[in-house]
């Protein structure tokens, strides 16, 4: 679902008005370092999805390896955004869960969705037009 002309208007007025970019650069930071990098946003979708157990996660995400998944989960649970809770049955489980400060950014991930369709839409439009 591409961006309308009027969205695009409103997206450029606001990234245009005077801001203070220094704070910005921040806050943008911030961000960057709590969810960014190759694996978090996918570890939170899997984790929302359903996937609660390490090998559900590591599963539901190709490429994931172990090692990485477990620097991941123990960095998030550090920036609260996912919550590890240990229950003792027959055999210890270990489940993860998203926690109420995690999903307070889901809107946003959906609309990073939306944008990643659009954009890999947009970009295969242009490579089959650039062919012709």
């Amino acid at each position: 679902m591409p961006m309308t002309e009027e969205q695009i208007r409103k997206a450029g007025m606001v990234l245009s008005n005077p801001r203070n970019q220094k704070a910005e650069v921040q806050a943008l930071q911030d961000t960057i370092y709590a969810i960014g990098g190759k694996w978090r946003l996918l570890i939170i979708n899997s984790i929302c999805t359903g996937n609660r157990r390490f090998r559900d996660i590591q599963r539901s995400i190709p490429g994931l390896t172990t090692r990485m998944l477990s620097r991941e989960l123990k960095d998030m649970e550090a920036n609260q955004l996912i919550k590890r809770t240990v229950r003792e049955e027959a055999t210890v489980v270990i489940e993860y869960s998203e926690t109420d400060y995690c999903l307070s950014f889901g809107a946003i991930i959906l609309e990073m969705i939306i944008w990643g369709k659009t954009h890999r839409e947009k970009i295969k439009k242009a490579m089959r037009n650039s062919k012709k």
